[in-house]
């Protein structure tokens, strides 16, 4: 349907629009075009461009266009967006980029859209997202729509800033985790969806506490919440106890795992049946003989549900991180580049269960032979190094290497 006082020409400049009104909307749908044409006029207020071929937007196609309130780019080809091409719209309140190609925003995509609300970005084959995409309009955005990409990660940092965000779609991705509390800020958060992504938990937050949480729009009230994760692979555990003690209608989330859990409907499973397991230590470095200054491995290894995480503690009894000299791994290994400190280090690994400790004792081999004066003394003392470094022969009574 076109407005009256919109005029459309069909041939080769098919989008030279004639209006006398002082503002109006450009319809160019389903036209062929291959590009933004250049000759529309800039006191468009309303830009529809969806259903082309349209690959590349660049800062000439929408220069000046000060009163360009929405654009709607959808369902073309769009693999690239230059640098600072909206960087004129500072008036635009909804973009329409859904079912494009765009695989990467960085901080300048969408530099200059300071008044924006609507951001539908759906569909697309996003992998990457940089933290300041949306610097722009962080207190103005309404509705960001991120679902049917391949978005591992989001820049969550930047996510707990939309404090005016009202819809939240990041459903259909590859999201495998959330941090802790992200939403906590977002007072008008009315709806998230986080179905079908790789979550295998989702952490506390308080908004979810604060406010009723339901799982469909119909029939909810205002001051709600609307929460769906259903086609997630839900480890439950534990650490899911607070989600399952919300106040929600039944819907069709179901638990992945643990083995007697999996295929049950989330909601309907006991709050006692969501159980961890402490961690244990199974397999440790106990002593280590080394040589000051000789780089060392100290191994060990946990089990627990949820997996537990293994940090370490020097024999002064200082937390061990990572720097210039120890390297900490996820598997629980520790790399002493420079081996400055003897005594007994601590492993220790931690879940949402309680944690599991383990001794690791440091020797270091005395490299100078003090004169003794018995023959047999210094026999002794010669075999017992020689024992210590390679780990070759026992003493006292016990068959000696060659």
């Amino acid at each position: 349907y076109l407005p009256p006082f919109l005029l459309l020409s069909h041939h080769l400049s098919r989008c030279t629009c004639q209006n006398l009104l002082p503002s109006y909307t450009v319809l160019c749908a389903k036209t062929g075009l291959l590009f933004v044409p250049p000759n529309i006029d800039r006191q468009t207020a309303e830009l529809r461009l969806m259903d082309n071929f349209i690959t590349t937007l660049r800062h000439r196609d929408f220069a000046n266009m000060t009163s360009l309130i929405h654009l709607t780019l959808s369902r073309n080809t769009i693999s690239q967006i230059r640098p600072y091409t909206f960087a004129d719209l500072q008036d635009l309140h909804a973009l329409h980029l859904d079912s494009n190609r765009l695989t990467t925003l960085d901080d300048s995509h969408f530099q200059g859209l300071v008044n924006l609300r609507h951001l539908i970005l759906a569909n697309n084959q996003l992998h990457s997202i940089s933290e300041g995409a949306f610097q722009d309009f962080l207190e103005t955005l309404e509705d960001l729509d991120l679902s049917y990409n391949n978005l591992v990660d989001i820049p969550w940092e930047t996510i707990a800033m939309l404090v005016s965000v009202n819809t939240l779609s990041l459903d259909h991705n590859l999201i495998e985790s959330v941090p802790e509390g992200i939403f906590s800020n977002l007072h008008k958060l009315a709806r998230l969806d986080m179905t079908s992504n790789k979550l295998k938990k989702i952490p506390p937050d308080p908004l979810f506490l604060r406010i009723p949480v339901y799982a469909k729009m119909k029939g909810s009230p205002l001051t709600s919440l609307v929460l769906s994760f259903g086609g997630n692979p839900l480890h439950c555990n534990c650490e899911l106890v607070w989600l399952r003690r919300v106040t929600r209608e039944d819907d069709l989330e179901t638990c992945a795992s643990p083995k007697d859990l999996a295929g049950k409907y989330f909601w309907t499973i006991r709050e006692e049946e969501f159980v961890c397991e402490p961690p244990m230590i199974t397999r440790h470095t106990s002593k280590m003989f080394v040589m000051e200054g000789q780089e060392v491995s100290l191994r060990c290894k946990s089990i627990g549900d949820p997996e537990p995480s293994t940090h370490w503690v020097s024999p002064d009894g200082k937390l061990i991180g990572n720097t210039s000299r120890t390297i900490c791994y996820e598997n629980g290994s520790l790399d002493i580049l420079k081996a400055s400190d003897s005594g007994k280090f601590t492993c220790i690994a931690s879940n949402a269960a309680g944690e599991a400790t383990a001794p690791v004792e440091l020797v270091f081999i005395i490299t100078h032979i003090p004169m003794y004066t018995s023959h047999s003394l210094f026999n002794t003392y010669f075999f017992s190094s020689l024992c210590h470094i390679n780990a070759l022969c026992h003493i006292n009574g016990t068959k000696h290497a060659p």
